[in-house]
């Protein structure tokens, strides 16, 4: 394990403990709120709940794993020698990644055939683009990390090809009132998504490994409560703005 300070350690556990506190309000919030939305959006609802109920799992797995490996011993914070399990978020990534983009096609209520040929392409672009980005993050060599890195953000770059291209013309069809919330909804899928490449490549820019280590699991902790809280938040905010404006038009 790599040497850290007790502030590094500890700063990455409290994040670690902030980011199970917000998946954990975001799943209460949405599956409690659910039934405030039309029928036609309650699955994008649960499934934004059901995405942060798997972070929170997979964070307190992670938690109990970053607290197993380290013990404090007169002063002093040393490795137990069990280590510590990263591959817990590629498990959680592998699972809600795919979601994330379903969710949204879900909410923009297209015809059923779009919708599940959307799905089914972004979904699986999503799942290779995680796939492609583990061997990467195991690796030790800098070479390595690199192609792996290049390969998984082919999958990436295609997601924002359709994310800003394939539904643009869906976009439109949406009624004016949700239009800005899911024009803003696609956006924060990048900004937060585009966070994830950048913490990758951190420990390959020569800062010493403590620092890396520390950044990289802040990074991902910061990242997935924007990607999967807040943009489950955000699908609420465009479910009930929806259904509202299909309850007065009715």
């Amino acid at each position: 394990m790599i040497e850290l300070s007790f502030g590094q350690y500890n700063l990455v556990a409290n994040f670690f403990s902030l980011t199970i506190a917000a998946m954990g309000a975001a799943t209460a919030f949405l599956w409690i709120n659910r039934s405030l939305v039309a029928p036609p959006y309650k699955m994008a609802v649960t499934i934004s709940g059901l995405v942060t109920f798997i972070a929170l799992y997979h964070y307190v797995k992670i938690s109990g794993s970053w607290s197993g490996a380290y013990e404090l011993i007169d002063g002093t914070l040393v490795a137990t020698g069990q280590p510590f399990n990263d591959a817990y978020r590629y498990v959680d990534w592998i699972l809600t990644v795919p979601l994330l983009l379903i969710e949204l096609i879900l909410v923009m209520k297209l015809s059923g055939k779009e919708t599940l040929s959307k799905s089914l392409r972004l979904g699986g672009l999503a799942a290779l683009m995680i796939v492609l980005g583990y061997p990467g993050e195991i690796a030790t060599e800098a070479g390595t990390r690199w192609l792996w890195w290049s390969l998984s953000m082919v999958p990436f770059l295609w997601i924002v090809y359709e994310l800003f291209v394939g539904l643009k013309a869906s976009l439109d069809l949406q009624p004016p009132a949700a239009r800005g919330l899911i024009n803003t909804a696609r956006y924060l899928v990048i900004a937060s998504w585009a966070f994830y490449p950048i913490v990758f490549i951190f420990p390959m820019l020569g800062v010493d490994g403590a620092s890396a280590s520390t950044f990289v699991q802040i990074g991902y902790s910061v990242a997935d409560i924007v990607a999967k809280a807040v943009f489950g938040v955000l699908i609420f905010a465009i479910a009930l703005k929806k259904s509202q404006s299909e309850a007065a038009a009715a």
